[in-house]
């Protein structure tokens, strides 16, 4: 509803008179808090329901988190607009405050994510890392009632939510590579629908815009999704691109971990390139394990 809300006030302040209509629904994402995404269908069950009040003109545009979004969308829908990105870190919010190397022996980390759960166990093997769900208010409350020693959660989540001060520490990209897409907002809306394409341009970032979509590039070469440690991350700098790939075991014991470097207007090719190099440094075998092949 943040990302909804933002959005809805970045249009009405570009455009005079726009008026702008929320529509809350909650999605099957939303609903299901017991079980691991990875068991119940991935990170499109966040967007289903709003991509078909797209499809059933119920709605004009849906705001999404672009790590939550799949990296095929479905004919007929587009997303044109990616917003300013937020911090991409992944942060830690504990109890005590202490941070990431002052958790005792065995401490309780909560997360839904494999790909923060690889990552963490590869640098502390002795950490139990519980699964997590259900919003940002939800997870910090179930650490104040210490059902956990500490969480992770995005940096941008909590920073939107007016709680960056319960960070103890951000987890450089390089500690924790993010999600793909991690800390950017996208606006989706029908393919064919041009007006609301004008109307909505205006809110679109293109350094983000570029390099959401390497990442995205890399992620669909290697099919990638929510039942994979898989993780991705671009940088500009004077027109170059720095793009950073990571596929892991569930376990955080073997890791295949790539760069590349290119021009930025070939964001796009960097990304399906650097899904290759990663296939070649081993994470092929993973992945086949990880899909029972």
């Amino acid at each position: 509803m943040w990302q909804a809300e933002h959005v809805s006030a970045q249009l009405r302040h570009a455009h005079a008179g726009l008026v702008v209509k929320l529509i809350p629904i909650t999605t099957t994402g939303d609903k299901i808090l017991d079980r691991p995404l990875a068991k119940i269908g991935g990170k499109g069950l966040f967007i289903k329901e709003l991509e078909q009040a797209l499809f059933d003109d119920h709605a004009d545009i849906a705001v999404h988190s672009m790590k939550d979004v799949p990296v095929a969308t479905p004919s007929g829908l587009a997303i044109p607009v990616i917003l300013e990105r937020e911090d991409p870190r992944d942060a830690l919010v504990t109890r005590t405050g202490n941070g990431f190397e002052q958790l005792p022996k065995g401490a309780t980390v909560g997360t839904s994510s494999l790909r923060r759960r690889s990552q963490l166990l590869a640098q502390r093997d002795d950490l139990d890392i519980r699964d997590l769900r259900g919003n940002v208010t939800t997870r910090v409350d179930k650490l104040e009632r210490s059902e956990f020693d500490a969480i992770v959660l995005a940096s941008a989540g909590l920073i939107r939510l007016g709680l960056s001060a319960k960070i103890a520490q951000r987890f450089t990209v390089t500690e924790l590579v993010p999600a793909v897409g991690q800390g950017a907002i996208g606006i989706e809306c029908r393919a064919d629908d041009v007006d609301t394409q004008a109307l909505i341009q205006v809110l679109h970032h293109p350094d983000s815009g570029i390099r959401v979509a390497a990442e995205r590039a890399m992620s669909a070469f290697l099919d990638g999704g929510c039942d994979i440690p898989l993780a991705a991350h671009a940088t500009l700098h004077e027109g170059v691109m720095t793009l950073v790939g990571l596929v892991a075991s569930v376990d955080g014991r073997r890791i295949a971990r790539e760069e590349i470097t290119g021009p930025m207007d070939t964001g796009s090719d960097l990304g399906r390139a650097l899904g290759a190099s990663l296939v070649a440094a081993g994470a092929r075998e993973i992945l086949g394990e990880l899909r029972g092949a």
